[in-house]
């Protein structure tokens, strides 16, 4: 894209200046054929001779030079934004080892090399299609060409300047077209490039997350933890509510630390059935409510007072226990739980 921007940039160029460059060929042609005289020219005074060629041919180039560096760096501005570095410029002493200079030349000409494969591809390809673009253009004016010959010269240019500029515009716009698709096709690389792999990203979130098996220990061993301070706050509970035999939540009322009953040990199924064990060998009541059981598990956490809307079934079963003259078995009334369901020691 810069080199078809480039070119077309200097066309452009050239074409601004075209009447200031032939002005001063002219002039330069007209000094020569007026002031060159053959007998008066001196190996010595070769420097004085050739002194006005040399100031033309600067003034004629410098402009436009300048022109084209100014135009190439605002393009390439334009492309890749203000990016700035002498780093390539620097002297690598590294890279003058004959053994640095054969390890890059062989990866730049190393036909195998995926990369180079592509790049010397698009290259055949580009001066394939520019080359054809420009064939094509003299192909299709070749009557006018042939029928340059006998006619006058001024006549001839005329068709000959026109036929390279069709020529130029055409090649100009194949390049640009060319390097737009080659601009496309090298973001898609470099976007490509910077894609990190499966297993990149799985290293990466290993890397931010932890590594899995390592989080899989810690949190077994938080686990284990957790039900043993659970196992260990049950000999302490007030009562334990039973499902009787999948839920298990033991409870503790203590009115100066909390005021209400509080979670110390929950568990389901075989946690369930070690709550249920560890309280009978300490003498923990055990009260059967399955849908006080199933409430306190699914609501409450460890640690955690109970909800407003279990006050009045927990305040019961605690009256039952604190109780101890009480009868056996007793109906809780609560319209929040099953008033089918019984209270049993």
């Amino acid at each position: 894209m810069t080199s078809a921007l480039t070119i077309t940039a200097g066309i452009g160029l050239l074409f601004v200046m075209s009447p200031h460059i032939l002005e001063k060929l002219k002039n330069l042609l007209y000094y020569t054929l007026t002031h060159l005289r053959p007998e008066e020219i001196e190996t010595n005074d070769i420097i004085t001779l050739f002194a006005p060629y040399a100031k033309v041919t600067g003034e004629l180039m410098l402009p436009f030079l300048l022109g084209l560096a100014a135009a190439t760096a605002l393009l390439v501005r334009l492309q890749v934004g203000a990016l700035f570095s002498t780093e390539k410029i620097k002297p690598k002493i590294d890279k003058l080892t004959p053994s640095s200079i054969m390890q890059g030349l062989k990866k730049m000409f190393n036909p195998f090399e995926p990369r180079n494969l592509i790049e010397m591809t698009k290259s055949f390809l580009k001066v394939g299609i520019v080359g054809y673009v420009g064939f094509s253009t003299v192909m299709g004016r070749k009557d006018e060409i042939l029928g340059l010959l006998g006619v006058d010269i001024p006549t001839a240019f005329a068709v000959l300047a026109s036929i390279l500029t069709q020529m130029i515009i055409n090649i100009i716009v194949a390049m640009l077209i060319i390097g737009f698709i080659d601009r496309k096709y090298q973001e898609y690389e470099y976007n490509k490039s910077i894609k990190m792999t499966k297993q990149e990203i799985k290293d990466e979130w290993k890397n931010m997350e932890g590594d899995p098996v390592i989080k899989s220990k810690i949190k077994s061993a938080q686990m284990q933890f957790m039900r043993q301070k659970m196992m260990n706050a049950v000999p302490t509970a007030d009562v334990v509510v039973a499902n009787p035999t999948h839920f298990s939540v033991a409870l503790k009322y203590d009115k100066d630390i909390a005021p209400a009953p509080v979670v110390v040990a929950k568990g389901v199924d075989y946690m369930a059935f070690k709550i249920r064990e560890i309280a009978k060998a300490n003498g923990v009541p055990i009260v059967e409510n399955k849908p006080l059981a199933r409430s306190l598990y699914k609501l409450v956490k460890v640690d955690q007072v109970i909800p407003a809307e279990l006050y009045v079934a927990v305040a019961e079963i605690l009256a039952f226990v604190y109780g101890k003259n009480g009868p056996p078995k007793m109906r809780i009334n609560n319209p929040n739980l099953n008033p089918n369901s019984n209270i049993r020691r």
